[in-house]
């Protein structure tokens, strides 16, 4: 894919948020997206058609973080209430309420757990005190890579072979899942305080990321060069979602909309 076929125009905007943004996700088929935000709803949407579907309320403080089940009948969200919600789409009801503990995974970090990633047997976590660690489910072991730099977000690419992680000193770093190989990495944009998702292409061939100054990026994964960036909302980006299958992209920003990208 050449940047001429990035995702850099305007599709829809998604309005009804009432705050900041904090994530939008496509679901697995890309078909609608999720989103969530400091006025603590989660809404469901078409982005291809700009239309709000549903609005989930039952969280106590700012919802952070939303995904949605490979079969899209569930979703999961997390917040400012230190809780994880198990919902059922369909009829808008929390099915589960995990509440945040002290686990003994947890208690291996020095510092707040930012973002996490599940595979079949992993489960992946990036946290402020610089380090991305990795938890063997079956058999208990545990990884640590340690960055240097807070983690605020991380990501998996397509291929499962490589980690994403957003650092707070404006960089993205791509490590070897399984060696912790520093790979390479990403610069040009601004994260310091904020944080911001980070995101392979549905192809692996760029990586994607916001910037606090409102700015989307499109690097190349292989040398790091930007081959793209363009404005896309007036104040930080924080959340980006790529398309399972097309070349289409969704962001998210502290100014209350959800921006829909197409090529």
């Amino acid at each position: 894919m050449s940047a001429d076929e990035l995702p850099t125009k305007e599709a829809n905007v998604l309005r009804g948020h009432e705050g900041a943004v904090l994530a939008a996700r496509f679901n697995a088929d890309g078909n609608y997206c999720l989103s969530c935000g400091k006025d603590r709803t989660i809404r469901l949407w078409n982005p291809h058609r700009g239309i709000h579907i549903k609005t989930y309320k039952s969280h106590g403080r700012e919802v952070r973080d939303v995904h949605v089940t490979q079969d899209n009948s569930k979703i999961i969200s997390c917040g400012g209430d230190r809780q994880i919600f198990y919902w059922d789409v369909s009829t808008g009801r929390v099915i589960r309420k995990f509440r945040g503990h002290d686990s003994e995974i947890i208690d291996t970090f020095q510092d707040s757990v930012m973002s996490v990633c599940l595979t079949s047997s992993q489960l992946i976590a990036g946290s402020v005190d610089g380090t991305v660690r990795t938890f063997d489910i079956r058999i208990g072991r545990e990884l640590s890579d340690y960055l240097g730099q807070p983690v605020n977000c991380i990501s998996l690419s397509n291929d499962g072979n490589c980690v994403l992680a957003s650092c707070l000193d404006s960089t993205l770093r791509l490590l070897d899942r399984s060696t912790g190989e520093l790979l390479q990495e990403y610069k040009g944009h601004v994260c310091k305080s904020y944080k911001l998702d980070c995101f392979l292409t549905n192809s692996d061939a760029h990586v994607t990321g916001g910037s606090e100054d409102g700015y989307v990026f499109f690097w190349d994964l292989v040398d790091a060069s930007v081959v793209s960036r363009f404005r896309a909302h007036a104040s930080v980006v924080t959340s980006v979602s790529y398309h399972p299958k097309d070349n289409c992209m969704i962001s998210a920003s502290v100014d209350g909309t959800i921006r829909v990208w197409k090529t």
